[in-house]
């Protein structure tokens, strides 16, 4: 069986990936693209020239109140 990350890992963030359009090594900034339930969804964007290099789950820390969404009517 696969073995388990260790801790550290599990909320990684990336600080630079390789841009295509830029043909090097460059920082990211992350946009919250959609929060789902259970989890949420990121998107990894070069500072350069806003191109999306990548994307990223992660699980969501529950301190969203759904019932926000909601039409109060």
């Amino acid at each position: 069986m696969g073995r388990q990350p260790p801790d550290s890992f599990k909320k990684f963030q990336a600080s630079e990936l390789w841009c295509d359009r830029c043909k090097r090594a460059v920082p990211v900034r992350q946009r919250l693209l959609l929060i789902l339930p259970g989890k949420n969804l990121y998107e990894y964007l070069c500072t350069q020239c806003g191109r999306s290099l990548g994307k990223r789950t992660e699980p969501d820390p529950g301190n969203l109140d759904i019932n926000l969404w909601r039409n109060r009517n």
